[in-house]
This record gives structure tokens, C-alpha cells and sequence, in this order.
């Protein structure tokens, strides 16, 4: 299970993680139910971090179930090396209303086709 754990390296741990990529977020990729902020790191990974209110996923089950999704998801795309140069985000998601109702695959392709918008070079 150790392959597939989502470690402490690729997760923004502390407040001042999170600070930063709000406060200096250089990309985003906005949708009706999430929006994902990226500012780029000095490290050679990717880093997550999720914000997912009870005031949009009412349900703790729902919440963990969108938690679990995102990090799946977020763990094949680290393990993926971009093109030679390209840097490393710290990421974090937040989720917006209406998420909760969506399935497992509808989830998935949302986070997919942000995740594409997000890391596109231009």
C-alpha cells in the first residue's frame, strides 16, 4: 500500500501553504463545481491541497467521497512528468455547490478537464 499512499510531500500541510497559493496564484481553472489555484513550487512534485465545505457538501460521507476522488485523481497526474523545464504547482481545490450530486465519473472527467486547463502551457 505504500506506492499508493498520499504522502505528506505531495499535500500543502500548513496555513501559510495554503496562503500562498491564494494570495499568489499565477493559474486557475474555474467550473461550476470547483475551482482549482496553482502557484508554482521550487520542489520537483506536485502538492495538493483541498478545501471542501460543509457549506457546499453538506454530507461528511459526500465531502470524503469527493476528498478520495480528487486524491486518486491527483496522485496518477504527480506521478506524470511533464515536458523538461516545466514547473511544479502547489494546487489547491475548492469545490462549489452541487458538486455532491454529481457521480464517481462525472467527478473524474470535471477534475481531468480542469487539471488540463490548469497545467497547459501558454
Amino acid at each position: 500500500m505504500g506506492a499508493n499512499r498520499f504522502s505528506r510531500e505531495l499535500r500543502l500541510l500548513t496555513a501559510a501553504d495554503y496562503k500562498q497559493v491564494f494570495d499568489q496564484s499565477q493559474r486557475k481553472a474555474s467550473h461550476r463545481h470547483l475551482l482549482l489555484l496553482a502557484t508554482a513550487n521550487e520542489l520537483d512534485h506536485y502538492r495538493l491541497g483541498l478545501v471542501i465545505a460543509k457549506k457546499n457538501v453538506k454530507l461528511a460521507v459526500q465531502r470524503n467521497r469527493i476528498k478520495r476522488l480528487a486524491r486518486e485523481f491527483f496522485r496518477h497526474q504527480a506521478r506524470l512528468t511533464g515536458p523538461e523545464g516545466q514547473p511544479h504547482f502547489d494546487v489547491v481545490l475548492l469545490t462549489r455547490r452541487g458538486i455532491d450530486v454529481l457521480d464517481n465519473e462525472e467527478v473524474s472527467t470535471i477534475l481531468r478537464q480542469q487539471w488540463q486547463k490548469l497545467t497547459a502551457t501558454t
